[in-house]
């Protein structure tokens, strides 16, 4: 998908309808400078948008992801074409989180550590030394707590048992035995508490 394109389109689109970017935008309750980084080509609309904006536009979502009117015989090609070029941004989307989510995990662990050290063999006033480890701590819950958020929402977890793959609920991220991505969850489907693995791929 080419967010120019597709923003070129929107812009035309809209102007067919006879809107201005600031109706479009009082239309889908979103800002005037919203509807311009469209257009222009800086940004996409979020998920929860793109139906309001077809419809706003009367047209599909295929539409709006091909960015041009598709003809029938064209329409089935592109609908599929866009679904693999979807999967394959969430995909890389995921894989990114997941990078991230190591150089979170240890920036927060080394800080930790780093102040831990700091406190224990340099000569501070016990106050400083209690604030030091303080600090330390809640960067290093925050980081993890962030870190796990990441686990979470990026990818899949793939159940031992009925090969199910599926998000889980963010308690069970955090409170279930794990070794690696690898965690001792139960499957929403089967039922069964097994170690799922991550995998990015919902197929």
């Amino acid at each position: 998908m080419d967010l120019r394109i597709s923003g070129k389109f929107i812009a035309e689109q809209r102007k067919a309808k006879g809107f201005t970017q600031i109706k479009l935008a009082e239309i889908l309750h979103v800002s005037e400078k919203t509807i311009s980084k469209w257009e222009c080509g800086n940004g996409f609309p979020d998920t929860t948008l793109i139906l309001p904006l077809c419809e706003a536009l009367n047209i599909s979502a295929n539409e709006l992801l091909s960015g041009k009117i598709l003809a029938r015989e064209e329409y089935r090609e592109k609908a599929e074409q866009n679904l693999i070029n979807l999967k394959l941004q969430q995909e890389q989307s995921s894989k990114f989180l997941l990078a991230l989510e190591n150089i979170l995990g240890y920036m927060s662990s080394v800080s930790f550590l780093i102040m831990i050290f700091i406190a224990s063999f340099c000569e501070f006033a016990i106050g400083w030394k209690i604030a030091l480890i303080v600090v330390g701590a809640l960067h290093f819950v925050i980081g993890i707590g962030v870190c796990l958020r990441i686990e979470k929402d990026a990818g899949f977890y793939e159940c031992a048992s009925c090969h199910n793959r599926y998000i889980p609920k963010y308690n069970q991220v955090l409170f279930s035995m794990h070794f690696g991505r690898t965690r001792f969850m139960k499957c929403p489907k089967c039922g069964k508490r097994t170690w799922n693995k991550k995998t990015i791929s919902k197929d």
